[in-house]
């Protein structure tokens, strides 16, 4: 990776809006993406298109700053795919709802504490923004074959985030141990049979 760029990157970034030179700011998009038809749209509108080259290039320079290789990159595209095999984000049947799919819903699931259910419930979106985010990466993969690390990492490192928090929702609702009702009512039958006691009569002095 050349640093020289990437530190080019971040002095035109740092620089106050009214004295960057967008023209530039174009070139270097187009030296990050390769992309004429989009560097020509931009020239032709440059005044129009401050905030569009200021926000790629924020995502390009973030993207290199973290300095990861395309092997890392390959890296988490592969575990995204296990996750997308996992919890079933290409099927046919996404657009069905959420809580129509899970099977896991527990037969005792209206007797948790609503912290517990709400476990549940943040899962079923949590599930929809894994699809929308998996089918946005693979459009991202079809219209450009030749797809840049930079803008795929944003949704690898989402999905995976998404993922880690789903699964640890899962083992909270799923390990979930109600209290026994026998436990309680063995204790209150105590309590009730302490309260039929007479009270000790003072001592005369």
């Amino acid at each position: 990776m050349d640093h020289k760029f990437t530190e080019q990157i971040k002095q035109w970034l740092e620089t106050p809006e009214s004295e960057r030179d967008y023209t530039v700011g174009a070139l270097y998009l187009l030296k990050l993406s390769g992309n004429q038809i989009m560097y020509k749209n931009i020239i032709a509108q440059i005044n129009r298109r401050h905030d569009f080259v200021e926000y790629q290039l924020q995502k390009y320079y973030n993207f290199r700053v973290q300095a990861l290789t395309h092997a890392q990159v390959e890296e988490m595209a592969s575990q995204v795919a296990t996750i997308a095999d996992e919890h079933h984000l290409t099927d046919n049947a996404s657009t069905v709802p959420e809580d129509e799919r899970r099977l896991g819903k527990r037969e005792d699931h209206d007797a948790l504490p609503d912290e517990v259910k709400a476990k549940y419930v943040e899962n079923l979106s949590l599930l929809q923004r894994m699809r929308e985010l998996h089918l946005r990466l693979r459009s991202l993969s079809l219209e450009n074959s030749t797809c840049p690390d930079s803008e795929r990492y944003p949704f690898l490192k989402e999905l995976i985030s998404l993922d880690k928090k789903l699964h640890a929702n899962w083992e909270a609702y799923d390990h979930f141990v109600l209290p026994d009702p026998s436990t309680k009512a063995v204790a209150l039958s105590t309590k009730s049979l302490g309260s039929d006691k007479k009270p000790k009569a003072r001592k005369k002095k």
